[in-house]
């Protein structure tokens, strides 16, 4: 039960019944020991009348000693505790007692029955002339006093005449022990009280049976069946073998289980279609994002297109210059023998600046390239110098010197090589176009507890604080209109995502930015990422 329901029904009830039977307990016992005192109070009355009439021919002849032995017989029988007669001064005439010729005053208790007033009594009634009380010995004891009257016959008797103004001529008092009226009731009251135990041992009994069968079970059912609704158990309809209130509270819970069945079907096949959902938009998305990163790379390629213009244009002018010279060296009859090692001079210069414009269109090539995501271990330091070299002019033009702090220690990193390059490469611009009148940016690798650590830090402008936590976001940019998308900064931070890494930032106002980019040095679990 577990101080249930069930519990407070039985224990409330049980109390009940308890209450009732001692109620009924105590009246009984009163109305039993009212009856057994009447019964005594009747015999006492009895006994007095037959003590006087006993003695009504001997006292009117004057025949005092057999009037007195008559009563001394009578109140040696059992159960008579004494048995006296008072003259109308209150003397003791007769006592079966050792009180015998004493004198009581009006506030003794055999007295105040009838002198409780200041016009004593004559005629009293059989209640008022009973009185209880306790014998010296601690015994209960009953008295009754019967008042001996001046009858005509005393009044014209020779021997004793009296007066006949005088109603009273004496008291006969008559104590009857109540010792066996008292273990009568104790007896009794041991019975009932028995009684009354069983009685409430059974009903307790009966009672605790038919809670538990009417509502303990019901109401235990409902309550695992609420606990396995809560834990998201299957449940099975409770049977229902009631028509009161729980056997509705089941139907109605039973009705529940049944919508809630149905909700829960409709939201089991509302999250399968969401998940098909989410499967199709988060396809969609992978599409959009190696758009969005081959778009950011071909806008890197539009940028780095002028400077490598640029930085061909030289050496192809050089080879240019440098085959001019060859030409002319050359005669029908073939370079002059002392001219032979100005012509390899010359040819060694055209094959270092056409092999140079080889390694420029090869590492751009190589950036632009469009392959498969794929993860190696690359050196992490090479594919920084292949970067810094591919922006070299341009920033250059800018003003703008890299310095390299590489670590020779650091290991190989799983990742995509050309998008690291394209992470490197946004950071360098981004650097150069902070510090809009040149300046030092330095590019620094360490080695952290699994990681590897690219810093690019400039000595530009800075990041405002307020506009911090957006600069990742896709099309958001503090630079001026017409001069970025905001795109550069998301797709780095896709990338480094895709590669299970992180990156944030250390930026202040006028003092510079340090972009800090960590790359795990064992491949995710989840291998792959936008090409």
């Amino acid at each position: 039960m577990r101080g249930g329901l069930a519990s407070k029904l039985i224990v409330s009830l049980t109390a009940i019944v308890v209450l009732g039977f001692s109620v009924f307990v105590y009246i009984d016992t009163l109305e039993r020991e009212e009856q057994l005192r009447t019964e005594v109070m009747l015999s006492a009355d009895l006994l007095s009348g037959a003590i006087v009439s006993s003695t009504w021919s001997a006292m009117l002849q004057d025949r005092r000693d057999a009037a007195y032995e008559v009563m001394r017989t009578i109140g040696g029988q059992v159960g008579l505790a004494k048995v006296r007669i008072f003259n109308k001064e209150g003397r003791i005439m007769f006592s079966t007692g050792a009180d015998q010729g004493e004198t009581v005053d009006r506030d003794a208790e055999a007295c105040t029955l009838c002198h409780a007033k200041a016009e004593p009594l004559v005629r009293v009634d059989v209640p008022s002339r009973v009185r209880t009380f306790e014998a010296p010995s601690g015994k209960r004891v009953l008295g009754m006093v019967t008042g001996i009257y001046n009858e005509p016959a005393c009044s014209s008797a020779a021997c004793h005449a009296h007066p006949a103004d005088v109603n009273v001529l004496g008291v006969l008092d008559v104590n009857l022990s109540l010792e066996r009226v008292d273990l009568d009731v104790r007896a009794a009251r041991l019975r009932v009280a028995g009684g009354a135990v069983v009685a409430v041992l059974v009903m307790g009994l009966l009672i605790f049976l038919l809670v538990r069968r009417f509502v303990g079970r019901p109401v235990s059912a409902l309550i695992d069946a609420t606990r396995s609704v809560g834990q998201m158990r299957p449940v099975q309809p409770i049977p229902i073998a009631s028509r009161d209130e729980i056997g509705d509270l089941a139907r109605s819970f039973n009705a529940m289980m049944e919508r809630l069945r149905d909700a829960q079907e409709e939201v089991d096949r509302f999250t399968h279609t969401l998940e098909q959902e989410v499967q199709a938009r988060t396809a969609r998305l992978q599409v959009t994002e190696q758009r969005l990163i081959r778009s950011d790379r071909l806008a890197s390629i539009g940028q780095l297109a002028a400077s490598v213009a640029h930085e061909i244009n030289n050496p192809l002018s050089g080879v240019l210059n440098f085959a001019k010279l060859m030409q002319r060296l050359v005669t029908d009859q073939g370079i002059p023998p002392e001219r032979v090692a100005d012509f390899r001079r010359y040819l060694e210069h055209v094959a270092n600046e056409t092999a140079h414009c080889g390694r420029i269109v090869s590492d751009l090539l190589a950036f632009s390239r469009r392959s498969s995501p794929q993860r190696e271990g690359r050196d992490l330091n090479e594919l920084i110098r292949k970067t810094v070299s591919l922006l070299g002019h341009k920033l250059k033009l800018e003003d703008t010197t890299v310095e390299l702090a590489l670590a020779s220690d650091l290991p190989p990193v799983p990742c995509d090589g050309s998008q690291v390059q394209q992470i490197v490469l946004n950071l360098l611009v981004n650097a150069a176009e902070a510090m809009p009148k040149g300046g030092v940016i330095t590019v620094r690798t360490c080695q952290a507890p699994g990681v590897a650590v690219i810093e690019v830090v400039d000595r530009g402008v800075g990041i405002p604080e307020s506009v911090q936590g957006r600069i990742f976001d896709p099309f958001f940019t503090t630079k001026e209109e017409g001069k970025g998308t905001g795109l550069g900064l998301a797709v780095v931070f896709g990338i480094v995502e895709a590669h299970g890494g992180t990156i944030d930032l250390e930026s202040r106002v006028g003092e510079g930015t340090t972009f800090r980019v960590t790359l795990p040095l064992t491949a995710p679990p989840a291998a792959g990422s936008p090409a």
